[in-house]
């Protein structure tokens, strides 16, 4: 038995759903279009980049829920689940999936995107355990704030840890997968790391590691 540990945008999913619920937002007039979208594609930008600096995308992408709040965007949140995420689910991530739960492994999303837009796609996907960037809430309310530490860079394999410790599963192998030079820390933890579609950093420091690099995005899990 092993912990396997996914990355959720660009591994189980062709695609990111931060930048995507933002998209959306914009489709459905809840932000204003020109803007929102200039600095939703700055931001992932830097994110590709491994630039990106998460406080300020946080603040940047938590100001929607702040404005609408739950009860608005619950329903919207749905809609986005069924239009844009449930096509864009890697074709060999159910396998990968199943294939570790076959093994009577325990399985775990880790993931940078707010826990308000990933929570729906983890039990999509069928997995209970979620570490993702918590917005923060008061009173049944956003505040814009991110609660805790994000879960993001460092930040991952840190909540990772606190995730183990709470959970009384310190010492368990652990299986990572992830696509980004951003999670190299994530991967580095790892008994056994894997590279999934990686981006050209991740892919060169891969191959100098000895990782596996495999693909969920063709028709099958390699």
């Amino acid at each position: 038995m092993a912990l396997a540990v996914f990355d959720l945008d660009h591994t189980l999913l062709r695609g990111d759903s931060d930048y995507l619920w933002g998209e959306f937002l914009i489709a459905a007039g809840l932000v204003e279009a020109e803007h929102y979208r200039a600095q939703n594609q700055a931001f992932m930008a830097a994110y590709n980049a491994g630039t990106l600096d998460i406080h300020a995308f946080c603040a940047f992408s938590f100001q929607p829920l702040v404005r609408w709040g739950r009860g608005h965007l619950e329903p919207m949140r749905r809609r986005f689940l069924e239009e844009e995420i449930a096509p864009r689910v890697a074709p060999g991530a159910r396998p990968l999936l199943d294939r570790h739960r076959q093994a009577g492994d325990r399985l775990l999303i880790t993931t940078a995107t707010n826990r308000f837009v990933t929570e729906p796609i983890a039990d999509l996907l069928g997995v209970a355990d979620l570490i993702a960037t918590d917005p923060e809430e008061r009173d049944g309310a956003f505040t814009g704030a991110i609660a805790g530490t994000p879960n993001f860079r460092e930040g991952k394999p840190q909540r990772l840890r606190q995730w183990l410790r709470d959970n009384d599963a310190e010492g368990e192998t652990l299986v990572c997968y992830s696509d980004s030079r951003n999670d190299v820390p994530l991967l580095e933890m790892a008994d056994r790391p894997v590279a999934v579609d990686p981006d050209d950093a991740l892919a060169a420091h891969a191959r100098d590691r000895g990782w596996p690099i495999i693909s969920l995005a063709e028709a099958g899990e390699n």
